[in-house]
């Protein structure tokens, strides 16, 4: 049966700085590495979990997160693929500001709807703003039509499963067959719509989903990829505070 895990990277500089991030690449901090190699130890101690495949974004965030983990896993020579599409949403021309600060000029609602709403996209960023993607290298080779100057929850959706379909799915299948495990570092919201997918949430719903960083989230998946069962590996109170400090975050 196949093994997925998701894992969030650890708490990033803007995270503990309350700032909105998107696509703009800021290191982890202490804790965000504590927070990673401590993902390491869960799955090092996991029975019946052995990571076969990883697979993270661009941003260097969830990269180092995977590489720590798989230092303490005892498992770093394991392939890894990384692409675009596993990126966090890009929050257009909120990336770079303070949330708490966002919430005092817009409101409380309109912070939410930017934040968790499903279909509500940020302001776009200005097309020659140096954030743009177009003028980062790490990109060169994405059609500029595909690179977003601020996305909802639901282009995330769109632009994430077509790689899991094609390149997360094959995996699953084959490390399925052999016992190895799939993990998937990413960010909170590329995790969203994985797990939005995963578990068929509603548009609705998925507004109240928050991901804490550095805990892994394990699906045990049957044959035909559908949910046997699912939970965070780990003290399940302890996620569910980190949860609920995520959703805190705007204050």
């Amino acid at each position: 049966m196949p093994d997925l895990i998701l894992l969030r990277h650890g708490q990033s500089l803007w995270n503990e700085l309350n700032l909105f991030t998107g696509w703009h690449d800021v290191p982890l901090t202490e804790k965000g590495r504590i927070e990673a190699a401590a993902a390491g130890t869960l799955l090092k101690e996991a029975e019946g979990i052995e990571v076969a495949v990883v697979h993270t974004s661009l941003i260097s965030r969830a990269i180092i997160t995977s590489q720590l983990a798989l230092e303490t896993a005892e498992r770093s020579w394991v392939p890894v693929k990384r692409h675009w599409r596993l990126n966090e949403r890009h929050y257009g021309a909120l990336q770079g500001k303070n949330k708490k600060e966002t919430r005092e000029l817009y409101g409380d609602e309109q912070l939410q709807a930017w934040r968790r709403g499903y279909a509500t996209p940020p302001p776009p960023l200005d097309a020659n703003d140096p954030m743009q993607p177009r003028f980062d290298v790490r990109y060169r080779d994405v059609l500029l039509d595909l690179l977003p100057s601020a996305e909802c929850l639901a282009d995330v959706v769109v632009r994430t499963l077509p790689y899991y379909h094609d390149s997360i799915v094959p995996d699953l299948l084959n490390e399925g067959a052999r016992g190895g495990a799939v993990l998937v570092a990413a960010h909170g919201n590329s995790l969203r719509a994985l797990r939005k997918y995963l578990d068929g949430t509603s548009d609705e719903d998925i507004v109240d989903l928050e991901i804490p960083t550095g805990i892994p989230f394990h699906y045990r998946l049957a044959d035909d990829l559908s949910v046997i069962s699912k939970g965070y590996l780990g003290n399940a109170e302890a996620a569910a505070e980190a949860a609920a400090a995520v959703k805190a975050q705007a204050g």
